[in-house]
């Protein structure tokens, strides 16, 4: 049985049997001349869009329901199949396209990885921001009173709960769903276990979709610091914003961790990057 071997055995590399894609540059001005960069950002932007569309209408339909039927309505169960199920359909339709990020802190966590340009994070992260703000603006268009009424969707911290507690829900839920980013779409993984087929955007969808069981008690789960941002802007009441910061710095504490943990613990990168250097000195 062929075994990839990353460390060096008596000054020789073996061969390993997939490839990693080499860093992608800080800035690549080269993006900017080609048609694929702006597609990328379009489809950020409508994938963004429909998200929210979809599980914003699925919250303010469930409240609407459940506060005449205890009984009535979705769930949570169903609140988190609906944000976990999107994930999957729309990772799926854009991978092939953008990398189907659809939040800034997946964006966030790839770009330390060096796996996306800072000219192309920071263009997904507006376009992102801009699309979940114009999802959330059609939820309102199609159903204003029931909007007004049962909060927007927007993410608050609910009551009980510490700004710590809130905080550490956000950072830890998101680990959870860049670490899945990070094994989904790992070339090492799909060499190795190319026996099992993965398709990657199932591990992501479900990982939203587990998150979002354990956290919307708690702040009805951003770890999307876009889904926040829209739900706020278009909500616009005090208590969408007294707590908005830990939608933005809890996730992305949460995608570094994991970014962190990835490349640099789990595919040894600082151990690589050392024996690079031993070898050319």
């Amino acid at each position: 049985m062929a075994k990839d071997v990353e460390g060096a055995e008596h000054g020789e590399f073996a061969a390993k049997d997939y490839h990693d894609p080499p860093p992608t540059p800080l800035f690549d001005a080269d993006e900017l001349t080609k048609w694929s960069f702006y597609r990328a950002v379009i489809a950020e932007f409508i994938a963004t869009l429909l998200f929210l569309y979809i599980t914003v209408l699925t919250v303010i339909g469930y409240k609407s329901q459940s506060a005449t039927d205890q009984c009535g309505g979705v769930g949570i169960l169903g609140i988190a199949w609906a944000f976990g199920g999107m994930i999957f359909v729309l990772v799926y339709c854009t991978a092939g396209i953008s990398g189907g990020h659809i939040n800034p802190a997946v964006t966030f966590g790839l770009f330390l990885a060096r796996k996306v340009s800072l000219l192309r994070a920071v263009l997904y992260i507006v376009a992102q921001s801009l699309g979940a703000i114009c999802g959330v603006g059609l939820v309102k268009a199609f159903q204003k009173t029931l909007y007004d009424e049962y909060g927007g969707g927007a993410n608050t911290l609910a009551p009980g709960y510490s700004k710590g507690t809130g905080l550490a829900a956000e950072i830890i839920g998101t680990f959870v769903l860049v670490y899945t980013v990070f094994s989904a779409t790992d070339p090492k993984r799909n060499a190795r276990d190319s026996h099992v087929p993965v398709l990657a955007p199932l591990p992501i969808g479900f990982a939203v979709f587990m998150v979002h069981l354990a956290t919307i008690p708690i702040t009805g789960t951003g770890i999307n610091p876009a889904r926040s941002f829209g739900a706020a802007v278009i909500y616009n009441q005090d208590k969408a914003w007294d707590d908005h910061w830990m939608f933005w710095l809890g996730p992305f504490i949460g995608a570094a961790i994991a970014a962190f943990y990835h490349q640099f613990v789990l595919r040894a990168g600082a151990i690589k990057a050392l024996g690079s250097f031993r070898s050319n000195a």
